[in-house]
């Protein structure tokens, strides 16, 4: 019996996350579209449906982003109504993020997405849940592991 081969692409975690990631990802798009929202927007726009108003540095670590990466995401959903960026009234240092009226209205139409996209995975719930806790254990060894 032959052994398998570990540099074999099937047999690489990292390959099967990317491609899981990409592909489940993209089954967002057409959901999205319509809301005038792209998959990186939408995290931030839970994010802020979950907590508001954050500061850029809570968003940024809710997210695990770097701040220079979601400003330019921030700008967008600014020009487009969702939120309002400005000095906290505290902190004069730290920029704030806050839903606007339209940004909380969106919300509702949102809360159809995960069933939405869990319907198009075609994956019963408790398999998504178990999927969903896996990969929250692999980013938490992936984080700690980086310290």
């Amino acid at each position: 019996m032959t052994e398998p081969n570990v540099l074999a692409l099937e047999n690489q975690v990292c390959f099967a996350l990317t491609v899981a990631a990409r592909t489940t990802v993209a089954l967002y798009k057409p959901i999205l579209e319509p809301l005038g929202l792209t998959h990186p927007q939408y995290l931030v726009m839970l994010a802020l449906w979950e907590k508001n108003p954050r500061t850029l540095r809570s968003l940024a670590d809710a997210l695990r982003l770097e701040p220079a990466t979601l400003s330019p995401l921030l700008k967008r959903l600014e020009a487009t109504g969702h939120i309002r960026r400005g000095r906290s009234a505290t902190d004069e240092r730290a920029l704030q993020v806050t839903l606007t009226e339209h940004g909380h209205r969106l919300r509702r139409i949102a809360e159809t997405i995960p069933e939405r996209v869990a319907r198009s995975l075609e994956m019963p719930p408790e398999s998504l849940v178990t999927l969903r806790d896996s990969l929250n254990e692999v980013i938490r060894a992936t984080t700690s592991a980086a310290r």
